[in-house]
């Protein structure tokens, strides 16, 4: 089993994202899992969601506490000193931003992804969507699931000319992983 936890602020699509990349995940014929923490938020609180994608059946229901992968939405968390707890040994870090990996706070012993996925989501939808701009990243970066299946979720949940356009962001994002590695 590979569990991801999603961090984000208030109004990013934390839950969202979770949500998205559990569909893709069913859509590849696996099983998942999607569920937000947050308590009492307001916009701009520290946001986490948590998703669990398997092979077989999932019957655990306790959020994540070692994930093998994080996806941050606002690279600002990662000045927080709780962000990175618990992600497995050689997990992996999928981060929105136009810096280089190497200058992010974030131990040399995990695998870093950057992507600018804001920029990206401004290029081609015209707005700061880039919740499904970072899930799509993160489905090129790990190979967890497919980008078809990705844009498969996105065309479910966004029909129309919206997710038509946040389909094309997912292919740019994986076109431009790592870009500023």
């Amino acid at each position: 089993m590979k569990e991801i936890r999603v961090h984000g602020r208030g109004g990013m699509g934390n839950v969202t994202a979770a949500e998205l990349l559990a569909q893709a995940a069913f859509a590849d014929g696996k099983y998942a899992q999607a569920f937000p923490s947050f308590g009492a938020e307001r916009q701009g609180a520290p946001v986490m969601a948590f998703v669990r994608i398997n092979d077989k059946p999932i019957r655990t229901r306790q959020q994540v506490y070692e994930p093998d992968f994080l996806i941050v939405q606002d690279p600002g968390l990662l000045y927080s000193d709780e962000i990175m707890d618990g992600l497995k040994p050689g997990g992996a870090v999928l981060v929105n931003t136009n810096r280089p990996g190497e200058e992010l706070p974030i131990g040399k012993e995990f695998k870093i992804y950057t992507v600018p996925a804001l920029q990206i989501a401004y290029e081609i939808i015209g707005q700061p969507f880039f919740n499904v701009v970072m899930v799509g990243a993160f489905a090129c970066a790990t190979g967890l699931v497919r980008l078809e299946a990705v844009e498969e979720a996105i065309r479910a949940r966004f029909p129309g000319e919206l997710g038509e356009k946040e389909a094309e962001a997912t292919r740019v994002s994986c076109e431009r992983l790592g870009e500023c590695n």
